[in-house]
């Protein structure tokens, strides 16, 4: 991790742990106090007010994020404009999905296949990140089996993918098409799309996924990090779609991610930017962070996005 998210990092838990131990500080002389017949002065009793309520909003925002947000999908519709598609003609829908970090208990893969059918995608992309654990492998193969009979689906591997399970078949037997230093070509509504894609570890391999694409085609790249923008949107890529930040999982109003731990920190940490040539599209995810970290998103929720590549005004 970078030193100023680090940073950040730190000071955030430091905040945290400085108010219920202050809290508890209180509560152990505000108790003494009691048992001595002491009163406390005004200024006592204000400042162990003000600490209580703060120690009392964390818990809530805890048990939000861990009970509530990690369950409340959002669809997010954004439109696109690219001179590539055909003056008049239907936008072409994709369905971006990302960060399942499937464990074996199911949170939202019940639920995804029918809010994305709803959305009447043209295509599906899965910008990596598949699963926390191997025992969470069914619960991912029947997500990925059902999306793929919404439409066609596309995906690439993220960095768990890569480092924990490289030995895993992760979407065979789906339907779903994984790429990797190459590119599909599909037909919506009479317009060619190329969809391109590398997983984490291939990135001397873009050249290669990209180099089958005709010139002036419509095209779709998928990587999980957003870190290669700066190479794509040197490339005739229309649209970039990545994801791995999770918003932050943990956000701030406002201020929004703490940590991202992408090389860019803030700079692309969710939703659409431009690029040079390229829009780039960062989608928050579906799941959380496996391992130890605590299963828990506050101001980040989980992203179901909707892309539509469209004719310019």
């Amino acid at each position: 991790m970078q030193l100023i998210p680090a940073l950040r990092l730190v000071i955030f838990i430091g905040i945290i742990l400085a108010v219920y131990l202050a809290a508890a500080v209180m509560l152990f002389r505000s108790l003494a106090g009691r048992i001595r017949g002491r009163r406390p002065t005004f200024t006592q009793r204000w400042t162990r007010r003000v600490v209580f309520t703060a120690a009392i909003l964390g818990l809530l925002c805890f048990a939000y994020g861990y009970y509530v947000e990690p369950y409340w999908p959002q669809v997010k519709r954004v439109r696109i404009p690219t001179e590539k598609m055909p003056a008049g003609s239907r936008p072409i829908r994709i369905a971006h999905l990302a960060d399942f970090h499937c464990d074996p208990r199911p949170r939202l893969e019940e639920k995804i296949p029918g809010i994305v059918e709803r959305e009447r995608p043209d295509l599906i992309v899965f910008t990596g990140d598949a699963i926390n654990s191997a025992e969470a492998m069914p619960i991912l193969k029947r997500l990925l089996a059902r999306l793929a009979e919404i439409a066609p689906t596309f995906a690439v591997r993220g960095n768990w993918d890569v480092w924990r399970w490289s030995d895993r078949d992760l979407f065979g037997d789906t339907g779903v098409r994984e790429l990797d230093g190459e590119s599909s070509r599909l037909e919506v509504n009479g317009v060619p799309v190329f969809v391109a894609g590398v997983a984490v570890g291939s990135d001397d391999r873009v050249d290669e996924a990209l180099r089958s694409i005709p010139a002036g085609a419509l095209t779709v790249f998928l990587h999980h990090y957003p870190d290669l923008i700066p190479e794509i949107s040197r490339r005739p890529v229309d649209l970039y779609c990545a994801a791995h930040t999770h918003g932050g999982q943990v956000a701030l109003p406002i201020y929004g991610a703490l940590v991202t731990l992408s090389r860019f920190d803030k700079t692309y940490e969710s939703g659409l930017y431009r690029v040079g040539g390229t829009w780039l599209y960062v989608n928050r995810g579906i799941g959380m962070e496996g391992g130890p970290a605590p299963r828990v998103r506050f101001w980040a929720r989980p992203e179901i996005t909707i892309l539509e590549l469209m004719p310019p005004d």
